[in-house]
Parts: C-alpha cells; structure tokens; sequence
C-alpha cells in the first residue's frame, strides 16, 4: 500500500515572503506538515519558476510570476518530496527561469516532474518505489506560453496521444500511475466537457487516478470505472491581498491510498492566506458547508446536460473578452462602446464562418497556429 498526498498551486507571495524571511514555517505548513507526517509521498504544484539575480520575463498574455530559492525551505518544512511543473507559468522567465529552478530544486533534493530543459525532460515520468511497489506520475498541462519543445525548456503539453503513450508505458512499468494535469477555466466551478472526456479517457487507457488544478477555485470529482477524478484542488498557498474570505481562499488536498487494483482516497479541505497568512484545515460547522458545496459540484458531473448547461453559461457570462478580442477595434474606449453596442462589430456572418472553420478545422488550426507563431517571432 502506498499514501500520496497532492497539492495544488503554491506561489509565495506577500505575508507568506515575509513568514519565509523570518523562517516562520510552522506558522504556515504546521497543520501540512502534521498530515504528511503519515504520507508515503508528498507533491505539489510549483506555480512559478525560481529566479534569483537578474532575469528577464517573457512576452505573454497574463502576469509573470516567480519565487526564490529560500522559498522551497517551506515546502521542505512541509514534507513535500516532489514538485509539479507543468503549469502555465514555469516558462515565465524563459530559459534562466527555467534553469535556476531545476537546479535549485535538485540543490534541496525535490523531485520534479512535468517540465525540463526540453520537451524530452519534461515530458520524461516519474517513477517512485515505496514498500516493494512502484509508482508512476504523469504530468501535463493546457497549452499556453510554457510549453517546451525540442529546443526550449518549459512544460509538458496535455496532448491525449503522447499522454496515451506515457500511460501505456507506465502501466507496463509500475504497480499504480497517477495522472497530474493543470488546466481549465479560471474561477470557474466546474471542468469543461473537453476535460471530462479526457481525464476519463485518461483512466480507460490505466491511470488509478486523475489529479487536476489550475482554476484558483476548487471543483468537484467523481467516481469513473472504480478510479477518482479530481477536477480542480483549488490554490494550496497563494497570498493575494486583494483575495480574503473568498474562493481563492478554499481548496482541497488529496490523499490517495493505492493497493492493489484499489484507488482510495480522502479530500481534506482548507483555508489558505485568508485572514492569516497559513493553510488551515476546515472544522466542524465550515468543514459540513465545504462538503455540501464539493457534492453539489460533483453531482453536476454525472449530468450531462447540466454540465453543459454550466459551461453556456460561462460562456455567455465571459463573452465580453472573447468578442473585444475578435474584433478591429484596439483602444479600451472603443472596446467599451462596442460592448456597450454603439459600435457595430463589423464582422459579417460569412467572416465569423470562416473563422469557426479555421478554429474547428484540425489542419486549419495547426496551420493557423504556426502562422500566428511565425508573425510573433518576425515582428
């Protein structure tokens, strides 16, 4: 039998740096580290690459983000043994980024997974032993600007056939394979139909349990095949001071106990970076409302309709940035009177067609991806 203990995003930021320079970590990880005390292995997801001296950021859509070597010390505090780096910010600070932490993490003796110095490191999986038995772990992430490839360092891409193939192979090779990805919408409540269908497509081919985050807001899971499914743990540590007593703040760990062809598990929900900078256990009265909520979000994963009910309602609700995006006008008024309607978009039907086809066409998205790329590069 083998315990693991999963985490998701862990970015230091604000009080938690402060907590760090005065080596305050039980005030942080004492409840974490209390638990893993019991556990065969521990890992987490390492949200930001490590930079110390001077470094540049890449261009990309969304903030940057980093943390410093010294910072690992709370994850050591915690007990974790391994990190997670298939996320969308490990290439935030291109190749030196992505250098310092591999070699900063191999310093402190944690494991890593899911990114590397190529797309062959990062794609590699990890393999563990633990009371004569072997476990594998496979991480991957949704493509956005930290994807390796044969030349850059960064993450592994969620790809449904190299993760076939990685799964195949560490079906043959260990005893137990858990899957990590890190995807989805952003402070949305539930998983896409597209995550579904892989994630579960995921447990078909030999995983013994799916393990997702990403969101900043925790999801439910369920139950496929005898196999759990976790859609989103929501943030581990992450100190905002513009989040308090909000979802960011509420998440979940996951406890897996894998034995023979048997995958059992135990969600223990928190509070992170909250009123105090820590990661808190959720007790009695909070705990029973975390739970109700966790069911009521996992009961709309076994409806299909009601899945899809949630994901049009997303998108109708974010439409605003989708439809400014896709339009000629660049200057924040003019996109404000375009959703305000006093701009007309434009776009006639027959451009929205051939944009869809574009988009929903295989060949033509993989033409149009590598056309957008070559443009970026020549400007």
């Amino acid at each position: 039998m083998i315990k693991i203990a999963i985490a998701g995003d862990y970015v230091p930021k604000n009080r938690i740096t402060t907590l760090i320079n005065e080596k305050g970590y039980e005030k942080v990880f004492g409840e974490i580290r209390t638990l893993n005390e019991a556990m065969d292995y521990r890992i987490v997801n390492l949200e930001c690459p490590i930079v110390e001296g001077e470094a540049s950021s890449i261009n990309k859509v969304g903030p940057t983000i980093c943390c410093r070597e010294c910072d690992i010390k709370l994850l050591k505090y915690g007990l974790f043994d391994g990190v997670t780096l298939a996320n969308n910010h490990f290439y935030d600070y291109g190749e030196q980024g992505v250098k310092n932490t591999l070699d900063a993490l191999t310093a402190q003796g944690i494991d890593y997974v899911g990114g590397g110095r190529n797309i062959k490191e990062a794609s590699a999986t990890l393999y563990k032993s633990f009371h004569g038995e072997t476990l594998a772990i496979v991480n991957c992430c949704e493509h956005e600007f930290s994807i390796a490839n044969e030349n850059n360092g960064g993450s592994n891409p969620l790809d449904p056939i190299s993760q076939y193939y990685a799964i195949v192979e560490a079906r043959e090779k260990a005893d137990h394979v858990i899957v990590i990805t890190h995807g989805g919408v952003e402070k949305y409540w539930h998983p896409t139909p597209r995550m579904r269908q892989t994630y579960r497509f995921f447990i078909d081919i030999g995983a013994d349990a799916v393990i997702n985050h990403h969101q900043h807001r925790y999801c439910g899971m369920e139950i496929y095949k005898a196999k759990p499914i976790f859609y989103g743990l929501g943030n581990f540590c992450f100190d905002l001071p513009w989040y308090r007593q909000n979802s960011w703040n509420k998440g979940y760990m996951v406890i897996l106990q894998l034995e023979g062809e048997q995958t059992k598990y135990q969600v223990k929900p928190y509070i992170q970076c909250s009123e105090t900078p820590d990661v808190r256990f959720l007790q009695g009265e909070k705990e029973e409302k975390f739970f109700e909520h966790f069911q009521k979000l996992s009961d709309t994963l076994t409806d299909d309709k009601e899945l899809m009910q949630a994901f049009q309602c997303l998108v109708d609700g974010k439409s605003d940035g989708l439809s400014t995006l896709l339009t000629p006008y660049s200057s924040k008024r003019a996109k404000w009177l375009y959703q305000k309607g006093l701009l007309p978009s434009l776009y006639p039907k027959k451009k929205w067609l051939s944009l869809l086809n574009m988009v929903e066409c295989e060949s033509h998205r993989e033409r149009l991806i590598h056309f957008i790329k070559n443009r970026i590069n020549r400007e």
